[in-house]
């Protein structure tokens, strides 16, 4: 009866069962698809990839001569029974004392046919011998080839370095690191604790990390990145380096799944100077400078905390195009400025001997300025430092104000707060802990030199700043000061 009943059924409904036809169709084929997207965001085997690029990566071994080992002192007590046979057994070996050779390990990356391979400056700093392992295969050097330094980077910590083999070389290209997005897979090669050739993936897990130096932009990533890994690529699912494995944050030492990698585009302006002129020649624009804080822009008069307050001018580029202390960078040829980090990228980034248009926030008003760039690597070292000039009368008389008590800058201060021997001010004696200025970081030995953009030479010049700045209904005042003779801006609450 079923069989027949159903079968009547149908016959009797054709639209019906057209209707669930057509849906089991439609499922079937959105499973499909489903199907297909998930297998297109996750490759079965990375087996190709690493086929493509695993013979352009390389194992990196360094000697380097270091001092012998000092003779242990006071192993065991002097007169113990012990002592006797001690000193026999240091003099039977002390020609272990004689200096002898160390080896390192790392990793890096062939970028072109000739020979030219990237690292990490850490992995080679000191060698006075480096020799390269490729990865076993036909049409590879099967001895170790010894490696030439064309030139390094300790900003970057990356290296280029050079070998002559005896065929072309393969060899992998850079791609761009700022498409890479977080959540996209990355692959990281390298020789980890030794064991030789190895791969690890991952994902990008950050992006625009910066760890402790001013042009640094790493990639972060789960991929395993160990000791030994260190200059190793990190490829993207197309074959392309994203970035060089430079650091891990571990408390161990081991992977714990945080590693980072100078960005692709960081490294290769890099190495495009080293093989060019075997060292870098980056941008000098010439300023001390500090972020702008929210009260800052306030009190400088700005609606909104954007750019970088100039803190000062000394003798260099920035000086000669008629920039000042206190102006606000807006702009940089051409590219909006958010903060320090990425003026200072951005100034380095650009050519030497360039001129560039440099729009600052000066007196309520913008103005443009053109600047060219000196060379960051010629300036390094050089006394940058500026003197107001004039002497300051001795003035032994304390005041409190703001939550500060400040006396005058006196000759025999000068030398203890690294003050030129003409600079006016007013030294910080003390400060109360429960007020805005200690939350603002100042310090007993701070000294101010400018409250309200003018100078101070007694504390009736501040008190007149500070009456000012209440008369025109500011919230806050603005004072440069000087710590070490390192110079910032704080604007200061006026309800102390």
């Amino acid at each position: 009866m079923h069989p027949i009943s159903t079968t009547k059924a149908v016959a009797q409904n054709p639209a019906q069962a057209g209707w669930r036809l057509f849906w089991m169709v439609v499922l079937g084929t959105a499973f499909l698809v489903v199907q297909s997207l998930a297998a297109a965001a996750r490759p079965e085997s990375l087996a190709p990839l690493a086929e493509k690029v695993s013979p352009a990566v390389v194992n990196i071994t360094t000697s380097t001569m270091v001092e012998g080992r000092t003779e242990p002192q006071g192993i065991v007590p002097e007169g113990s029974p012990f002592e006797d046979f001690f000193r026999e057994f240091q003099d039977r070996n002390r020609g272990g004392n004689r200096p002898r050779r160390s080896s390192a390990l790392g990793s890096g990356f062939v970028i072109s046919e000739d020979g030219y391979i990237v690292t990490n400056n850490h992995v080679i700093e000191g060698a006075d011998e480096i020799e390269i392992e490729f990865f076993p295969g036909d049409g590879q050097p099967q001895d170790l080839l010894p490696a030439v330094v064309v030139g390094t980077d300790p900003n970057t910590d990356i290296a280029l370095l050079k070998v002559e083999a005896p065929m072309p070389l393969t060899f992998v290209k850079f791609g761009d690191s700022d498409t890479a997005r977080v959540g996209d897979w990355v692959v990281a090669m390298g020789n980890p604790l030794g064991q030789g050739f190895s791969l690890s993936a991952g994902i990008v897990s950050a992006r625009n990390r910066a760890l402790s130096g001013s042009y640094d932009d790493y990639i972060q990533t789960d991929a395993a990145i160990n000791r030994g890994n260190s200059g190793g690529p990190l490829f993207n699912m197309d074959g392309d380096v994203v970035g060089v494995n430079t650091a891990i944050l571990s408390p161990n030492g081991g992977s714990i799944g945080i590693g980072f990698s100078m960005a692709s585009n960081v490294v290769t302006k890099v190495v495009g100077q080293l093989k060019e002129f075997g060292e870098t020649r980056r941008g000098w624009l010439g300023v001390r400078i500090q972020d702008v804080t929210d009260d800052l822009a306030e009190a400088i008069g700005m609606a909104n905390s954007e750019g970088v307050l100039i803190t000062d001018v000394p003798e260099g580029p920035a000086k000669e195009a008629g920039l000042l202390a206190r102006d606000v960078i807006t702009s940089f040829d051409g590219f909006e400025v958010a903060d320090t980090r990425e003026l200072v990228r951005r100034v380095g980034d650009t050519e030497v001997g360039k001129t560039v248009r440099v729009v600052v926030f000066r007196d309520g008003k913008t103005e443009t300025l053109r600047v060219t760039l000196g060379r960051r690597e010629d300036a390094v070292g050089a006394d940058a430092s500026s003197s107001e000039g004039g002497n300051v009368a001795p003035d032994e008389t304390e005041k409190e104000l703001l939550g500060l008590t400040v006396g005058a800058v006196r000759d025999d201060m000068r030398e203890e707060l690294n003050l030129d021997a003409g600079t006016k001010g007013l030294v910080i004696l003390s400060v109360d802990e429960t007020s805005g200025a200690w939350e603002k970081g100042l310090r007993a030995g701070d000294v101010i030199t400018e409250a309200g953009q003018t100078k101070l030479g007694s504390i009736s010049d501040l008190e007149d700043q500070i009456s000012a700045a209440r008369d025109a209904g500011r919230k806050s005042i603005f004072l440069m000061v000087r710590r070490g003779g390192e110079p910032r801006f704080v604007a200061l609450n006026l309800d102390e």
